[in-house]
């Protein structure tokens, strides 16, 4: 998608603090963090949101959530918790129609979160 910032982020158009990147995602830190440490990560391929998945996209969902894992595990949050979010539409709080996933870490997480 031409217009979409996440697509235009994942294309290297627009600069992020990497986190992490392979052939089907990319993890960076979010710009306006939430917790001590707060990155999304996205798939390139543009899916607007949770909603959209198919069957055929188990298998990016299953390297989405190793990937996860493997990243807190390296940050260091996975002894005390994280927390994995992903809203879908205007109610839900999606303000980019781009599939992603915040990760949330490093203080206690209230529920409800609000």
């Amino acid at each position: 998608m031409t217009d979409c910032l996440f697509c235009k982020i994942a294309a290297g158009e627009i600069p992020s603090n990497k986190l992490y990147e392979d052939e089907d995602l990319l993890a960076f830190y979010d710009i306006d963090p939430q917790a001590p440490v707060h990155f999304l990560v996205i798939p390139k391929r543009h899916i607007p949101s949770a909603a959209a998945l198919t069957q055929e996209d188990q298998a990016l969902l299953g390297k989405v959530f190793s990937t996860i894992a493997r990243l807190c595990a390296e940050l260091g949050v996975t002894e005390g918790g994280y927390r994995v979010v992903t809203n879908v539409g205007k109610d839900g709080g999606q303000s980019v129609p781009h599939l992603h996933f915040h990760v949330l870490a490093g203080r206690s997480l209230a529920w409800p979160p609000g």
